[in-house]
């Protein structure tokens, strides 16, 4: 069983804590393995040992970050009566929760190994009976919000616009 949450005092959790910084801040081609070793203050051997890649690195952070982001969305989704009130309140209950915890461009690009999207598959399932596409266009515009709030766009408007899509 994988660690949840890595000591923060050893290599791999100080790589863990830089990488959801940095990753948290700058998109994935803009983060080097040199520079996540180096604020770790470990070498780049231990990155490759632990995690096997920056690739490696990144899954693994992307993934804590996206539980902890998908709890609190679908805790939103659930204490709301349903239907597009359900998908608004999670999207924003995330926007927030990504703001906040400076998960802005983590969360806003999408995965660079574009495998499955977590986000989207809750947006789907909240927008029922709408159209499967629906959870596919809701979480890019979701992501669209984080990353215009990470280039400077006020969290209020952001979420407001997120507050006047529509699933029905």
């Amino acid at each position: 069983m994988r660690e949840w949450i890595p000591v923060s005092t050893s290599p791999k959790g100080r790589l863990a804590l830089v990488a959801v910084r940095e990753f948290g801040t700058r998109p994935f081609d803009e983060v080097t393995v040199g520079e996540l070793a180096a604020a770790a203050q470990v070498t780049t051997g231990a990155l490759y040992h632990h995690f096997e890649s920056k690739l490696g690195l990144y899954r693994f952070v992307r993934v804590d970050v996206e539980r902890r982001l998908l709890d609190r969305m679908e805790g939103a989704g659930a204490a709301s009566p349903g239907g597009p009130s359900a998908v608004t309140a999670a999207m924003v209950v995330g926007l927030d929760f990504s703001v906040a915890q400076g998960f802005s461009r983590l969360l806003g690009d999408p995965a660079p190994d574009t495998g499955e999207d977590a986000v989207a598959e809750l947006l789907t399932r909240l927008s029922r009976p709408a159209p499967a596409l629906t959870g596919r266009v809701l979480a890019a515009a979701w992501r669209a919000a984080l990353v215009a709030v990470d280039g400077g766009v006020p969290v209020d408007q952001a979420r407001e616009v997120l507050g006047s899509l529509r699933t029905g």
